[in-house]
């Protein structure tokens, strides 16, 4: 069965939408077609979060509310989803808990962001940990740019109201929202337009190899936090969209004793406490990835897919030793991560074939892993370096290296002479690191850009070096970090 539409629920009652072009934001939806203004379009691309809502997805028997940047969200991607908005907060003419605090708090000034922080404090004080820290808030909130307030004020108001347990309109209609969600799931494909354009959802894999096959000229999108800017920013004229995110199965993570399974459309909030677990270094890239709006919607697989000489993730997982699962038609085909990328945006994928998972081994009692990523701003930025480490010990010397990483190459790219200059080093001896220190020139040429220079790029890639070298020869990093110590990082995990 096939169906025509996209359903979502919205104010306790179920939405059918049709005939909508494959592009459409969900922004654009709200402002042009409900006429909901209240959420604002600030920078197109989701990063300043004036366009947050909430969706809501059951899990465990509850509605788990997440903040999205509308603005790169597509319309059809709220599919089987709750969605929220601003203007659904107030109720019986009272302001709602959030909105309340932030005006007693004097948390607004020009207004204009003040919806879309309010958004990420609904999801806040639905969804975020207990007890609440000030670090927590800070975090719910790097996705949100505020000119005015300085965010003192709105900090506090999160503390405030986010700490307890939701008493709200959306808590006393929990058990009807859950129902009304539910029904929605009718393990039915979708399709939105004719054979040149369309949007389409399919909800098996089967469907997706089929699909894909007949149209390998489609984009496949899974969180679209990167194919959105190709249409607000590279005004793409994407015209075939296939969305994976209704696709049974490849939402799955399965982990056992050696290794972590993440399916393609995992999102990084959801791989985050797995990953975390192999390592705390890999847990704290995944907190800095993006903001929390980009990582309730950007997936593992999309990050690898996309293939960006930049991205954080492609050279943690490459210097693990991860590997990659692909599906063309009915065949598969497993290869390491790292024989995946090929030239810039260019990845060993034939038309038709599209990443199923990741396979990511777990570290041995004699394996040390560090990793570092190097930003000018330490919230929701790209990076100009990033390093990954994973050594192999015999006693107190290198038996074995691996080393990653990005943006210092066209691709994520491991680094053969640094690993082995590495191997028989002793942790004991840091007068025989130099060579390996140096090696690291042989390994990249990287290039001059906005983010940093080739020069920089090369000084920090080599001191990452002896960094993780230090760390590994100590156990210890006070001494080498200022934020993201691992025994904080440890305890916070």
């Amino acid at each position: 069965m096939v169906r025509e539409t996209i359903r979502f629920w919205r104010q306790g009652q179920a939405i059918e939408v049709s005939g909508f072009h494959p592009r459409t934001t969900l922004l654009d939806y709200l402002r042009l077609q409900e006429r909901r203004v209240g959420t604002k379009e600030g920078c197109a691309e989701g990063d300043c979060g004036a366009c947050t809502v909430a969706l809501g997805r059951v899990r465990g028997g509850r509605v788990h509310y997440e903040p999205v940047n509308a603005c790169i969200l597509l319309l059809g991607q709220i599919d089987g989803a709750e969605l929220v908005t601003v203007e659904d907060l107030a109720a019986g003419g009272e302001l709602h808990p959030v909105q309340s605090a932030m005006v007693e708090a004097h948390g607004s000034q020009c207004g204009f962001c003040t919806p879309g922080i309010v958004m990420s404090l609904f999801t806040l004080y639905h969804d975020g940990g207990r007890p609440l820290s000030r670090e927590s808030v800070n975090d719910a909130l790097a996705g949100n740019l505020c000119r005015c307030t300085g965010y003192r004020p709105i900090v506090d108001a999160a503390l405030h109201v986010c700490g307890g347990q939701p008493d709200d309109a959306f808590a006393t209609h929990a058990e009807q929202n859950v129902q009304g969600v539910e029904a929605l799931a009718d393990g039915q494909d979708i399709f939105i337009g004719d054979e040149s354009r369309f949007f389409a959802a399919p909800a098996s894999e089967d469907s997706l190899a089929v699909l894909y096959a007949q149209h390998p000229d489609a984009t496949l999108v899974a969180g679209c936090t990167d194919v959105g800017l190709w249409i607000t920013k590279g005004m793409a004229e994407i015209e075939k969209i296939i969305w994976l995110g209704r696709v049974t199965g490849l939402d799955r993570i399965e982990e056992t004793s050696d290794m972590v399974g993440i399916g393609a459309t995992v999102t990084h909030a959801e791989a985050h406490p797995s990953l975390a677990r192999i390592d705390p270094d890999l847990g704290e890239l995944m907190r800095r990835f993006g903001s929390w709006q980009v990582r309730a919607s950007g997936t593992v697989g999309g990050n690898i897919a996309n293939g960006s000489p930049i991205g954080d993730l492609a050279p943690a997982l490459i210097a693990l030793g991860s590997e990659l699962e692909l599906r063309h038609g009915d065949a598969t085909r497993t290869m390491a991560l790292e024989n995946f990328f090929i030239a810039y945006r260019k990845q060993d994928r034939v038309p038709g074939e599209f990443v199923r998972r990741v396979t990511v081994p777990k570290l041995k009692g004699n394996e040390v892993f560090r990793a570092y990523k190097i930003s000018k701003r330490f919230d929701e930025d790209i990076s100009a370096a990033m390093g990954a480490f994973r050594f192999t010990l015999d006693g107190r010397r290198i038996a074995e290296a691996r080393v990653a990483f990005g943006g210092m190459a066209a691709t994520p790219k491991r680094a053969p002479e640094t690993e082995r200059a590495l191997v028989g080093l002793s942790l004991d001896e840091p007068s025989t690191w130099g060579e390996a220190m140096a090696a690291i020139a042989r390994d990249y040429q990287p290039l001059d850009d906005h983010r940093s220079s080739a020069a920089y790029r090369a000084t920090v890639a080599r001191n990452l070096v002896f960094k993780a070298l230090s760390e590994a020869a100590s156990g210890e990093t006070r001494a080498t970090r200022i934020i993201g110590q691992r025994d904080a990082l440890q305890a916070a995990e």
